[in-house]
Formats: C-alpha cells, sequence, structure tokens
C-alpha cells in the first residue's frame, strides 16, 4: 500500500508518517523542501508546492496512491489534483470554518458550546475571507466525494501545539518565564476557555480515520479532551518551569502586551462526542504532560531573540513597556476605587421571620 502525504515536515506530519509505517505503508511526503526533517530513509521526498495545481501535477506526474492526506498548502487544489489519483483522501482542515471563532466578531451569532459539526458554517467572504476559503475548500474535497472520484475525510484541527511548531505561542510564555518576570498581562482574567490539540493527539486522530472505513464520507472536530481557559495555561506552564508570578489581569481593550499568548478572549469549545462515538478517539497525551513536552522542547530549541519566529509571534518582548502597561492600569484602578459610590443594602427578595407568626 502507498500514501501520500502532502506537508509531512509540519509537527504533527512525523508522527502520522511513523503511524503510517507502522500499518505497512509505503510512505512518501510532499513538501516545498523549505523544513527538512528527520525521517525514516525510506520515506521519500517529493518537493513541489501544494498552493498550486501545475505544481502538484508536474512532481507527481503518473503517480497513484491508496491514501492520500493533505495536511499543507490550499486543501481545494490538493483535492482536485488527487482526482484519479487515489481511493481515500483525508483533508485537514481547520475550525475557522465556524463563524466567530477566530474573531467573535465575524459570526452573525454567538457561537454554541461546545461547537459540533453540524454548527452553521461560515458564508460570508465580507465578514471572514479566509474562514469563508477554509469552508470552500471543505466543499471541494467533499463534492469530489459525492461524485466518486475517491472516498474522503475532513478532521477539523483546532490551534496544534507542541515540539516543532512553527510560530508557538507558548514560546512568549516560557521566554518571560525564563528571563525572570514577575509579572504576566493577561486579558479579562484570562478565563476564556480555547480549544487546542497536542501534535500526537492530533496524529492519532488522523490515524483513526486511516484505519477505519467508516469515517468515509464524514467530517469531524478534533483537538484535546482537556480545554483550559488562558489563565491555567500560563499557570500550567510556570508550575512545571518552577515558577511564580503575579497575573495582572485587565480589560481585554487594554491588555495589549498579552495578544501573542493569549489571542482572543470568547470561548471556543469544540464537541468531540462524533469522533469519540464513531471513531473511538481518545487523547493518547494528557495536556500537563502535553505541555510539559512541549516546554521541554522550546527550552532546549529556545528561538533567536528578535528573530524570525519572535517576528511571526509579533512579541517584541518590551518589558519597560510592559511594566508602564502595570503601573498606569494599577493606579487607574486605585482612581477608579476611589470614586465615591454607595448602594442600598442587599435584602433578600423572600422574607425569613425569626419566629412564627402571630
Amino acid at each position: 500500500m502507498k500514501a501520500l502525504l502532502v506537508g509531512g515536515t509540519g509537527p504533527t506530519g512525523p508522527h502520522v508518517v511513523a503511524g503510517l509505517l507502522s500499518k505497512g505503508y509505503e510512505v512518501a511526503i510532499l513538501h516545498r523542501g523549505t523544513h527538512e526533517i528527520d525521517l525514516p530513509a525510506d520515506v521519500e521526498h517529493l518537493h513541489g508546492d501544494p498552493h498550486f495545481l501545475e505544481s502538484l501535477q508536474s512532481t507527481l506526474g503518473k503517480r497513484h496512491f491508496d491514501l492520500v492526506i493533505g495536511m499543507y498548502g490550499r486543501l481545494r487544489i490538493t483535492a482536485e489534483a488527487m482526482k484519479g489519483r487515489t481511493l481515500r483522501f483525508i483533508g485537514i482542515g481547520g475550525t475557522g470554518v465556524y463563524p466567530g471563532w477566530i474573531k467573535a466578531e465575524q459570526g452573525r451569532v454567538p457561537l454554541p458550546l461546545p461547537v459540533p459539526e453540524s454548527c452553521p458554517l461560515q458564508d460570508d467572504p465580507q465578514l471572514d475571507h479566509l474562514g469563508y476559503m477554509m469552508v470552500m475548500s471543505e466543499q471541494a474535497v467533499m463534492q469530489a466525494h459525492r461524485e466518486g472520484a475517491y472516498n474522503a475525510t475532513i478532521l477539523r484541527y483546532p490551534v496544534i501545539y507542541g515540539p516543532r511548531q512553527l510560530g508557538a505561542r507558548e514560546w512568549s510564555i516560557v521566554r518571560r518565564i525564563l528571563d525572570g518576570r514577575r509579572h504576566i498581562i493577561l486579558p479579562d482574567g484570562g478565563t476564556a476557555l480555547e480549544h487546542k490539540g497536542y501534535t500526537e493527539n492530533m496524529a492519532h486522530a488522523v490515524m483513526l480515520a486511516v484505519e477505519k472505513p467508516e469515517s468515509s464520507g464524514q467530517i469531524y472536530n478534533v483537538g484535546d479532551e482537556t480545554v483550559l481557559t488562558i489563565k491555567q495555561w500560563v499557570e500550567t506552564i510556570a508550575r512545571l518551569m518552577g515558577h511564580q508570578w503575579e497575573i495582572v489581569e485587565m480589560p481585554y481593550r487594554l491588555a495589549r502586551p498579552s495578544r501573542p499568548y493569549s489571542g482572543r478572549t470568547h470561548h471556543r469549545v469544540l464537541d468531540l462526542a462524533k469522533i469519540r462515538t464513531e471513531l473511538g478517539y481518545k487523547e493518547l497525551v494528557p495536556v500537563e504532560e502535553a505541555l510539559r513536552r512541549t516546554v521541554a522542547w522550546l527550552v532546549e530549541h529556545r528561538p533567536e531573540p528578535g528573530g524570525e519566529v519572535e517576528r511571526q509571534l509579533q512579541d517584541p518582548f518590551d518589558y519597560a513597556a510592559e511594566d508602564h502597561f502595570i503601573r498606569e492600569y494599577q493606579a487607574a484602578v486605585e482612581r477608579i476605587l476611589a470614586v465615591p459610590f454607595t448602594r442600598e443594602r442587599w435584602r433578600h427578595p423572600y422574607d425569613h421571620p425569626k419566629g412564627p407568626m402571630a
């Protein structure tokens, strides 16, 4: 059996490659060649750009595969290129298809909690062009499935974390700890829940789709089974690194230094019932162990200060400015609290007599 991974050099790819090899597949990966990684010697590397149909067609020639997994590039382009080349296609999409997932204001109505696969999808490119194009890509894959080009499955990934992740948001937290910061700013108390997916757990979900024929024609949400708040995320990393700091809570609009590591402040939680029930999904690595491995990798492979990774994160690590933010905010809070304000003493709406009525 022959399998092709389109992409495969990202943080999830090596785990999927290992899973396929363990199942007896001959594995090839197709990527642009900009992020070469160490893989078993019998894994073939094909260089092409999966963002463009002509490049895919030229790279693949007349080759055919029993299985293709589209993990990188433009999914709708890969879906078209694989017509007539494979019996089975698994496409990796994302949660951006849900209106309001990335930015709450991009949805006409609030997201349900948790978000099921049946949730209405983004249909307005003016509100969210990226989310709309992700929906178009999913539709291209499933249309090919309905036409009999191949049997297709789509997995909707959340934000991925783990070793070798490019632009890992966790680095913004880890570096502040390494730099000995005693304070960290969080927006709106850091109470927002955000679904994420550890690399090995996501690869496990991919392999379940490979192994389970009943996944054909289906779309599944994927993610860790445990969802943490932003505050829990920051606190867990600090505890794993033996660090203590004060969390300074600010309204989202003011907490600008936190953007690289906190993201948005509305809840984003996926409903995993379908993949659990139909494919038997369970996370392989619990979130605390996943974060421990992620932190250890980042400490060992520290990005260059001010280099490409930190520029991608848009994190200046400007601690003088952060301290200034904190001082000004705390001073403003004290001034506001000093404003005289009284209200009526609270009374229970129902009487609670001290004795029986006469």
